[in-house]
């Protein structure tokens, strides 16, 4: 499924691929709207309305990802909550081995995340996966999410690495559909990115893991 003979940089995404996703869709689905619904003393229909709106308005910008922004914009410290929920917080099935076996195998390991650095603090200190990585880069780091062309330019100058032996392990399929645009060798999807659902059909172009144990180098 992976050439890793042909790979000498790993890119990996954080949530939905290293991370179980049931947290962020709990968090942004259910906690903030039951807090905004709280603040603002609205019926909790209302409010999930509200917030899906709201989110969905922004979808595939970097603010959808800025806690700073949602903090303004909502009026609730959203950097604050994540931490006070971060027991939620969980490493996916396999995915630490799979970690451990790339650290062995002396291939460049870089996190590549469109989460705020204040998720991403929180994240890993709950997790300790940090540890396994050479380059933690946060989209928010250049100001561009990766699902836009200048995210992979500007990581491409701030950290040298050739785009035809890099693999790219990501939930999203727009940041994979960027990545291949730019010319990454391997983009692989992720088929189970939040165990609180249904695994997804493959349907996409993409090579797309259900086991990491099953690609492990």
């Amino acid at each position: 499924m992976i050439d890793w003979h042909s790979v000498d940089t790993v890119l990996l995404d954080m949530d939905g691929t290293l991370l179980d996703l049931s947290f962020d869709n709990w968090f942004w689905q259910r906690h903030v709207p039951e807090a905004y619904a709280r603040q603002l003393g609205l019926p909790q229909q209302e409010a999930d309305r509200i917030i899906h709106d709201w989110i969905a308005s922004h979808q595939g910008t970097l603010n959808w990802y800025c806690l700073d922004f949602w903090t303004a914009e909502l009026g609730l410290e959203i950097a604050r909550l994540k931490r006070e929920a971060r027991d939620r917080i969980s490493v996916r099935p396999g995915a630490e081995t799979f970690l451990q076996r790339l650290q062995e195998s002396g291939k460049q390991i870089v996190m590549v995340t469109n989460a705020h650095r204040d998720a991403l603090d929180v994240k890993l200190e709950q997790t300790g996966i940090d540890r396994y990585f050479h380059e933690l880069v946060s989209s928010h780091d250049y100001g561009h999410p990766k699902e836009a062309q200048s995210f992979w330019q500007h990581l491409q100058r701030h950290l040298p690495f050739d785009p035809a032996k890099a693999l790219l392990v990501d939930d999203s399929l727009p940041v994979l559909h960027s990545a291949q645009l730019y010319g990454i060798g391997q983009p692989v999807s992720i088929l189970h990115p939040d165990s609180s659902l249904p695994r997804r059909e493959h349907t996409d172009p993409f090579v797309a893991i259900d086991d990491f144990a099953s690609v492990l180098p």
